[in-house]
C-alpha cells in the first residue's frame, strides 16, 4: 500500500468512526411544558392523552419530522377536546415529571424505531385503547401524514368513523422541495451537531415561512434538540423517502373522510406533487392555502376545517 493510499484509508476510517459517534451520541433536551396528563411507553415513543371533563370530541395528533406534538397544543387548547400526542419513535417526550400509566393494551407490538409503519402502530393503539368517544379525529402534519394513512392501512376498521386531517403532509409520490443528496444524507449527523451549536442560525431561511409568532419561533429553535440522537433523524429521513416511492395511491381508500391541507408555497415538500397525489384521493377534500408555508396550523389556522362535535 503506497503513501498515498495510507494516507486515504485512515481520513476514510477516521471519518466512519466519527459519523459512528456522532450517530449515537445523545442530544439534550431543550423544550418542555408542564400538563396534566397520562403519559403511556410504547417502546421509545410516547402517546400523551391530556386529562379532559366530559369531553366533547378526542384529536389524534402525530407531528411531522424534527418536530414535537406541542406543535398542535395551542390550536386544540379547548378543555373540552380529549387531546392524544404522540411522539416519534427515539423523541424526547416534551413534558416536565411525566406521570406514567400502566397501558390498557396486553402487550406492545414490536416497533421499528425510525419509521414511518412503527409511528403507526403506536397511532393505532391510541385509537384503539385510549379514545373515549365518538367524535374522533386524526390530525398529522408533514411525515405525520403519511403516519395517518399507514395507520389507516394497517387497521381500516379503526378508521371508519375516524375524520383524518392531513396538514402539508408526505403523501404517496411526494416529492421533497429539495432532494437531499447522498453526500448531504451521510453527513446529516455532522449537520444536525452543527444546527445545535447554533439554532438560531438557520432562522432566515425561507423555509420556516413568517417568525413574527414567538411561540412558533421557538417550536423551530428545539426541532434540532427533538430526537434522542442523529440514528433517529437519519432514519426518518431515509424511511420518508422510501415511503414516498413506495407508496402508491390505493392507500387513500382506507380513509373515509377529511381533508388534505396542501400550502402554495411549502419549502419542504414539493406542492404541485402533494397536490397531484391528493386529488387521488376520492373521500378527501383538498383544501389549498393560498402563500401558505409547511406551518399551516401555526400561519393560517383557519384553514384547519372545524371540530366535528357529539
Amino acid at each position: 500500500m503506497g503513501l498515498f493510499t495510507g494516507v486515504v484509508v485512515l481520513v476514510l476510517l477516521a471519518a466512519w468512526v466519527i459519523r459512528r459517534w456522532l450517530l449515537d451520541r445523545p442530544v439534550p433536551q431543550r423544550q418542555t411544558i408542564s400538563l396534566e396528563a397520562e403519559v403511556y411507553r410504547v417502546g421509545e415513543a410516547f402517546i400523551v392523552r391530556r386529562r379532559s371533563q366530559n369531553p366533547v370530541c378526542s384529536v389524534v395528533v402525530m407531528h411531522g419530522f424534527l418536530e414535537n406534538p406541542l406543535y398542535f397544543s395551542r390550536h386544540y387548547h379547548d378543555p373540552g377536546i380529549e387531546l392524544i400526542m404522540l411522539t416519534s419513535g427515539g423523541y424526547h417526550l416534551p413534558l416536565q415529571a411525566p406521570v406514567f400509566q400502566q397501558p390498557p393494551w396486553k402487550a406492545t407490538p414490536a416497533l421499528a424505531t425510525g419509521t414511518v409503519a412503527g409511528d403507526a402502530q403506536v397511532l393505532n393503539l391510541a385509537l384503539e385503547h385510549l379514545v373515549s368517544t365518538s367524535a374522533v379525529r386524526v390530525h398529522g402534519h408533514s411525515r405525520g401524514g403519511a403516519v395517518a394513512l399507514e395507520a389507516a392501512r394497517q387497521r381500516p376498521d379503526l378508521f371508519e368513523p375516524v375524520e383524518v386531517i392531513l396538514e402539508a403532509p408526505v403523501l404517496p409520490q411526494g416529492q421533497l422541495y429539495q432532494p437531499t443528496s447522498r453526500i448531504v444524507h451521510w453527513l446529516l449527523p455532522l449537520v444536525h451537531l452543527l444546527w445545535q451549536r447554533k439554532p438560531a442560525a438557520l432562522l432566515r431561511s425561507p423555509i420556516w415561512g413568517p417568525l413574527q409568532d414567538a411561540s412558533k419561533r421557538n417550536l423551530i429553535l428545539a426541532m434540532p434538540y427533538n430526537p434522542r440522537s442523529s440514528r433517529v433523524l437519519v432514519s426518518n429521513a431515509r424511511d420518508i423517502a422510501d415511503w414516498m416511492h413506495s407508496t402508491g395511491p390505493d392507500i387513500y381508500r382506507h380513509v373515509k373522510r377529511g381533508a388534505v391541507l396542501v400550502p402554495d408555497r411549502d419549502r419542504v415538500l414539493q406542492s404541485k406533487a402533494m397536490l397531484d397525489s391528493a386529488r387521488q384521493a376520492e373521500n378527501l377534500q383538498i383544501i389549498e392555502v393560498p402563500d401558505g408555508s409547511h406551518f399551516v396550523l401555526l400561519d393560517n389556522p383557519e384553514a384547519i376545517p372545524p371540530l366535528i362535535r357529539n
